[in-house]
């Protein structure tokens, strides 16, 4: 008898963790990436997320980004709307993308009353070095005019990078 009282403190113990478990996990991360777009000379964070659970109407989520340059973190803040199973989180422009370094992220997701309901961490790390890119954009204006401070009147062109970023 007395091992059976065990057992079933036990099962019910494991089966209300799980539950608070499934309550805390609202979003999930399912990718994370820099996106590097030569055409316009950019780079930025990318992080996605999926919805797993009920998310209050009115929340926000608050992304802190590491800042490649150093300094402060950038930070995104995007409301959530409840139609939106996938969430997409992306950056502003960065400067100083490093080849194999970790890069960290700090999800928070919050209420409408800045209650915080989840939060995530992450890294991202690129394959690519940011010199890759230009440092002007190649082409200009919705019809993707070549950009004349690139591609100059003389013939030649300048692909330089010139981002002056910390060793």
């Amino acid at each position: 008898m007395r091992k059976y009282l065990i057992l079933t403190a036990a099962t019910i113990g494991l089966l209300l963790s799980a539950c608070q478990r499934q309550a805390e996990d609202l979003v999930e991360v399912t990718g994370h990436l820099f996106v590097f777009n030569y055409r316009v000379a950019s780079a930025t964070y990318l992080l996605t997320l999926k919805k797993t659970g009920p998310i209050p109407d009115g929340s926000l989520i608050i992304a802190e980004f590491e800042n490649p340059q150093g300094g402060d973190p950038l930070v995104l803040n995007q409301k959530i709307y409840p139609i939106d199973d996938k969430i997409a989180l992306q950056s502003e422009k960065l400067h100083c993308v490093r080849k194999d370094r970790p890069y960290s992220v700090s999800v928070r997701l919050v209420d409408k009353d800045g209650k915080v309901l989840q939060e995530l961490k992450t890294q991202f790390r690129s394959d690519l070095d940011q010199t890759v890119l230009p440092s002007k954009p190649l082409v200009l204006g919705a019809l993707y005019d070549k950009n004349p401070e690139v591609f100059k009147p003389d013939g030649s062109v300048d692909f330089s990078n010139t981002d002056k970023c910390p060793a």
